[in-house]
């Protein structure tokens, strides 16, 4: 890598995978992303926290008066290309060798690998992963361990990626002195190394992208496909992107994000477990006090209505609508934990179905033919049901339902605070040690359900709130319970320093944005 671009620098040490990953042209073209709008991603991150500011200080986010002509427009998103156009079943999972494999082989039509929530991004997994998507675009990607050989079968998966968002950096690249935007160094190097040999595969570069909190955001994902689909010579629209509406703010411009990205959207995911915590995030110093986890299900009234509009919008459009995940995970060693997840997978599934998504996340191959059975019953032969239109729900969601957390018969409980302390603590333990993606108490738990733990601990505290048992819950109480919880995981490592990053995040009075920002300072 003698020939390194001007004002580039590579922090991080070479690895295995550098020469092919972090080439010249590669690292040339990344570095145009960054020069062109890293500017303009920074001054987007300025308007969320004036936002963020304006909420705290007692604002009501609403739908926007000023795009009222992109709300009642008459417009579609571009046609789905013949690969994205069923897309009953995807899997999800970090770009991690031997689980890209699985997931590609899965049976599921879809396959999001994850730069983001599921990938705890060391160097080495940041630049590995991408060797592992070059392999996997061409069909080379192969495992050989003592048990066990891994390779692709004849029928694989689409393929999308994606991206870390908007607020994360790639602290090893540096382009003129200054962190590399971790969505332009992820999204750049994929399509980079990609885009051509997808397209002349029949299929082209997909992408998922996370945490989007306006439709500002959005258009400046467009702009970023615009440059790089002209740089790389590949007609306008080539690129199809599904939007994950994951925090509240998204949920009031779900039509203007569809109408920024209308040449490239390809649909909109209900990200459930992020768009949780950006509730709780965003209304975290009001009166409102959100129940144990476990109570927050997807069926209390301020989920009904976001996922309601969400199908609604994005049939409307002509948009996929993809329903969220369910975090249970089957056991093959327990059959009474398996058939529990398999139970409550199938209730999600039918309950998306119902409604009129188009398909569904699952975080596990065993569950693939579990969602497809269900999703099966209802499209047939068909690719998806983007003819139901859902006209009912027109009128019928106010801005007001999409804030109103009010959880009948929701309770604060010594067992949800111990499972959020013992989730957190194993969860961060194992993302400091590498891995983003864990099996806790036969959930997965990635970035996103691990927000939710802290995110609660720190309202709960900063609250005082009262326990079902008429307990406060004091920063003496959550100190106890931590004890208590850390004693059970005893000789896990990186346990003292999750315990100190727990401390950190929910003692502090200021409200950490993202748990991934102060984590990443500790990451290799």
């Amino acid at each position: 890598m003698s020939e390194m671009p001007q004002g580039v620098q590579i922090i991080g040490p070479k690895l295995p995978a550098s020469n092919t990953v972090l080439t010249p042209e590669a690292l040339a073209f990344i570095a145009g992303l960054q020069r062109e709008f890293n500017a303009v991603r920074k001054g987007l991150l300025q308007r969320r926290a004036e936002v963020a500011r304006r909420i705290e200080a007692g604002e009501k986010p609403g739908f926007l008066p000023h795009t009222r002509f992109m709300r009642e427009g008459d417009w579609k998103v571009a046609p789905a290309p013949p690969d994205l156009n069923d897309r009953r079943v995807e899997i999800t999972g970090p770009t991690e060798r031997k689980m890209m494999i699985n997931a590609l082989n899965s049976g599921a039509k879809v396959f999001m690998a994850d730069c983001e929530d599921s990938l705890s991004p060391t160097w080495e997994n940041v630049v590995q992963g991408q060797q592992n998507l070059m392999d996997a675009v061409r069909r080379t990607i192969s495992l050989s361990t003592p048990e066990k050989e891994y390779k692709l079968g004849e029928k694989i998966a689409t393929l999308l990626v994606r991206p870390r968002g908007w607020h994360l950096v790639e602290r090893h690249v540096l382009v003129d002195g200054e962190p590399m935007s971790g969505s332009l160094f992820d999204f750049g190097l994929y399509f980079f190394h990609n885009a051509h040999e997808l397209l002349r595969r029949g299929s082209g570069p997909y992408f998922y992208l996370p945490k989007l909190e306006s439709h500002l955001e959005a258009r400046l994902w467009n702009d970023v496909f615009k440059f790089a689909q002209s740089y790389l010579g590949i007609p306008q629209g080539t690129i199809r992107a599904t939007v994950l509406i994951e925090t509240i703010l998204a949920a009031f411009e779900m039509e203007e994000i569809l109408y920024e990205l209308r040449e490239h959207a390809a649909g909109l995911n209900a990200g459930r477990w992020d768009y949780i915590f950006s509730c709780i995030k965003k209304f975290a110093t009001h009166e409102v006090l959100f129940p144990d986890r476990a109570q927050v299900t997807m069926t209390v009234p301020f989920m009904r209505a976001y996922t309601e509009l969400l199908v609604r919008t994005c049939h409307k459009r002509g948009a996929h609508a993809i329903g969220g995940m369910s975090a249970f995970i089957p056991s093959r060693k327990d059959p009474e934990v398996n058939a529990r997840a398999i139970e409550q997978v199938t209730r999600d599934k039918e309950r998306e179905s119902g409604d009129g998504f188009d398909g569904t996340w699952v975080a596990h191959p065993d569950l693939v033919p579990v969602a497809l059975a269900v999703f099966d019953k209802v499209l047939g032969d068909r690719s998806n049901q983007k003819d139901r239109l859902r006209e009912d729900v027109d009128g019928k969601i106010k801005s007001e339902h999409l804030i109103d957390f009010n959880v009948p018969g929701g309770k604060i409980t010594e067992a949800g605070i111990r499972n959020n302390i013992s989730v957190e603590l194993q969860y961060m333990a194992a993302w400091l040690g590498g891995s983003g993606a864990v099996a806790i108490f036969n959930l997965m738990e990635d970035a996103a359900t691990a927000e939710i733990s802290r995110s609660q601990l720190w309202q709960w505290l900063r609250k005082g709130a009262k326990l079902e048992d008429g307990r406060t819950f004091t920063p003496e109480l959550y100190t106890q319970l931590k004890q208590e919880e850390m004693a059970k995981l005893a000789g896990m490592k990186n346990l003292e320093q999750a315990a100190q990053l727990l401390d950190e995040l929910v003692l502090q009075p200021e409200f950490k944005e993202f748990l991934t920002l102060p984590a990443y300072e500790r990451l290799d």
